[in-house]
């Protein structure tokens, strides 16, 4: 009887999310739950069409990631998730997500003194798996906007393969691409340039929810121009974004 139990819930978790998951099940039941439920959002994502959407009405997440060091390929790792939801130029700052990473390996010293994220505060934080299913279950299938993503996709693709065998299918924007658009005769795009030059207060940087808030505030400024250049859905943004 027991083994048909187990035979069920293998079947249950393969339809979900795979076999992956399903062989994962054998040896932790939870972490299966966890990897079937990422697949599943992801696999979902691939389904929408948000191209027709109207910027001013499209609901997006802002999110930004505080990491160990520079390349997830070479050992870096998460150590915490911060993401803000925003409809048009609207941020909702009440509908939010924050969470430490324990990173499974020791913080450097500068990363330490940059973040202000120690060893001691990540030691019982949630590991990788759970971590990136509570941001996936606030993210759902919103649009994602970092600012300077390349970094930000690069870590999330690594741990969504690590802990799950997929890769991200979230839409993307990248304020900084918007910024070099926008602006084309800065000399830099940074976020603390781009904050300074819209007039946004600078509150705490560094910090994975107060960079994804001024990175929000930051979108709602340049929404604003978006609109002014008759720029209307997301498909246009990225037709436009497509040439810079």
């Amino acid at each position: 009887m027991k083994d048909m139990r187990m035979a069920g819930r293998m079947w249950h978790l393969y339809k979900m999310g795979g076999i992956t998951p399903a062989i994962t099940s054998m040896f932790d039941a939870q972490s299966a739950q966890q990897m079937a439920f990422i697949r599943s959002i992801v696999k979902e994502q691939r389904k929408n069409s948000l191209y027709e959407i109207p910027l001013d009405t499209l609901e997006l997440v802002v999110f930004d990631l505080e990491t160990t060091g520079f390349s997830p390929y070479n050992g870096d790792e998460i150590i915490s998730f911060g993401a803000v939801a925003v409809q048009g130029h609207h941020m909702l700052q009440e509908e939010r997500f924050y969470s430490l990473v324990n990173p499974k390996r020791a913080i450097p010293d500068e990363i330490e003194a940059l973040t202000g994220i120690t060893n001691g505060m990540v030691k019982d934080a949630p590991d990788l798996l759970h971590a990136l299913r509570g941001f996936l279950e606030f993210v759902q299938q919103k649009v994602l906007i970092a600012h300077g993503s390349g970094h930000d996709k690069h870590f999330l693709n690594s741990a969504l393969w690590r802990t799950s065998k997929i890769n991200l299918s979230h839409r993307l924007l990248d304020t900084m691409m918007i910024g070099k658009w926008l602006n084309p005769k800065l000399k830099r795009y940074d976020l603390d340039t781009m904050l300074d030059w819209y007039g946004i207060e600078v509150t705490q940087r560094h910090h994975a929810l107060e960079d994804a808030f001024m990175t929000a505030r930051l979108w709602g400024k340049m929404l604003l121009e978006i609109r002014s250049r008759d720029v209307k859905t997301l498909g246009d943004l990225y037709a436009h974004l497509s040439h810079h």
